[in-house]
């Protein structure tokens, strides 16, 4: 009973924050069914914190120990120590519920690591190993928890992960550049004619404008790859994984409405109308 009172108030603790701190995430995870809901608020949780530790504003050695020691407890935590940390059981009861391996979590917390290390990326190709840890891996992880039978799920889902985390980047440029990071790669800077100096400016150069054009339409390429995960995946998590799809590429048409000048303009971002009406449209089957 005590263990079932444990399970039952982690999960609680876990949705609350998802509630709070999920934003575009939660809107997808409230039209699952309630216990593939709260697995993945379990999930995001336990990934939060990995997050929350690398963007701290603590000294970059105390956010390396901090990774460290999230790490040790992830491993504790799949073999069932907890140690009254209160995200761990539901995170180690989701991962043995829906058999999601702990590799992925373990390259999640190398891209945590990453962004202590790494504030330029030369090429794409490193780029994208960098989103496919930070992002490809929660791909991989939900698509357990909506459940799958075709092995290919296993190949669309980081790609679909990775186009959300290009969606991201280029959404936040500016905000990242403020911080001392350039995800664009650098290749592609040289490639359109694009200085960094083009980021620091408080409006969008040609240049820009070009890199901006490229790296979307890229991002656009991996949705299109990733479109069949959609009839891949139990039909109880369809509306979900649509919702998901629609904000994330919602917000890269927010950038390309706004001619790429996300330095400019207000941060690009769907409105809480527009959220409540892809969810009313997934509730109701009309995707």
């Amino acid at each position: 009973m005590r263990d079932e009172t444990e399970l039952a108030a982690s999960y609680e603790h876990c949705r609350n924050l998802a509630r709070t701190a999920a934003r575009n995430f939660y809107y997808g995870f409230a039209l699952l069914p309630p216990a593939k809901r709260d697995a993945l608020c379990a999930l995001y949780a336990f990934m939060r914190r990995a997050d929350d530790i690398s963007d701290s504003d603590r000294e970059l050695k105390d956010k390396s120990e901090g990774l460290k020691g999230w790490r040790v407890v992830l491993d504790q935590a799949l073999a069932g120590q907890f140690n009254g940390n209160r995200i761990l059981p539901a995170f180690h009861h989701t991962v043995n519920q829906y058999g999601i391996p702990a590799v992925y979590f373990h390259d999640l917390m190398s891209g945590a690591e990453m962004d202590l290390k790494i504030d330029r990326y030369p090429t794409f190709d490193l780029l994208r190993q960098y989103c496919y840890c930070v992002a490809g891996t929660v791909g991989l992880c939900c698509v357990h928890v909506f459940g799958f039978q075709d092995p290919a799920a296993l190949e669309l889902a980081p790609k679909l992960g990775i186009a959300f985390q290009l969606t991201n980047i280029l959404r936040d440029v500016r905000e990242d550049f403020a911080m001392g990071r350039v995800y664009l790669p650098q290749e592609d800077l040289a490639r359109v004619g694009c200085a960094e100096r083009d980021i620091a400016r408080d409006t969008a150069s040609t240049a820009f404008i070009d890199l901006m054009r490229f790296e979307a339409e890229r991002a656009w390429g991996l949705y299109r790859e990733a479109v069949r995960l959609q009839e891949l995946i139990t039909a109880d998590s369809r509306a979900a994984l649509w919702a998901l799809v629609r904000i994330y590429s919602g917000i890269l048409k927010k950038i390309e409405a706004i001619h790429y000048d996300v330095l400019a303009k207000p941060h690009p971002r769907l409105s809480g109308f527009e959220k409540a009406w892809i969810m009313l449209r997934g509730s109701v089957g009309l995707f």
